[in-house]
């Protein structure tokens, strides 16, 4: 009749030892949860420009991946879904928006508006969640710069085409001075030869 208390205490022992084990799995399995990698936390762009939000997360199970937008302009949510199925994205971002199974989205023809940070989250079904920012800028410095070159050159075309036209002129105008010099000279000379002629 004693032998039984010790059997029993071994299989509370293997028990408790087996849910130890179990609770010590679950846990570091939380723990690594998710992890989010951004290449590019920070992009420069131009107007009517395609730019790639660019992320990469690893997770256990399949998650929920949401993008955010905030700026000066305000606050919205851009587009939400899981890899693998259709995304839900807002009214102001319809035909603007690709997304992938990375995570990552692409926007279509940016323009100074979207200029702000992209909050993505990536939340997996454990519970845990993960987010990252990426800065975008958007300027229209290039065009403004490229315009006013395209100016500036036309400006120093007309200028040099003017100060071409005016040596032009200029050469003319002594071409036709030294002509009339010569040729009074020429009739100086033939008029002091001829009564020269005459006196002799």
């Amino acid at each position: 009749m004693k032998p039984l208390p010790s059997r029993r205490r071994k299989t509370q022992g293997f028990s408790l030892g087996l849910f130890a084990l179990c609770l010590a799995t679950a846990r570091s399995l939380q723990s690594q949860g998710v992890s989010l990698y951004i290449p590019h936390p920070t992009i420069n762009a131009t107007v009517k420009e395609d730019i790639l939000l660019s992320v990469d997360y690893s997770c256990h199970g399949v998650p929920t991946i949401e993008w955010k937008y905030t700026s000066s302009w305000g606050a919205q949510k851009i587009v939400e879904w899981k890899p693998g199925t259709q995304a839900n994205i807002s009214q102001s971002h319809k035909d603007r928006v690709c997304t992938f199974d990375n995570g990552s989205i692409q926007l279509f023809s940016v323009g100074v508006r979207d200029s702000g940070y992209y909050i993505i989250t990536v939340t997996e079904h454990l519970g845990s969640s993960q987010f990252g920012t990426i800065v975008l800028h958007v300027s229209e410095i290039l065009y403004e710069d490229l315009h006013f070159v395209a100016v500036f050159l036309a400006f120093l075309a007309a200028v040099a085409a003017v100060l071409i036209s005016l040596m032009w002129v200029c050469n003319k105008c002594a071409y036709k001075f030294q002509r009339k010099r010569r040729h009074k000279l020429k009739e100086s000379t033939t008029e002091e030869i001829e009564l020269q002629d005459v006196e002799c």
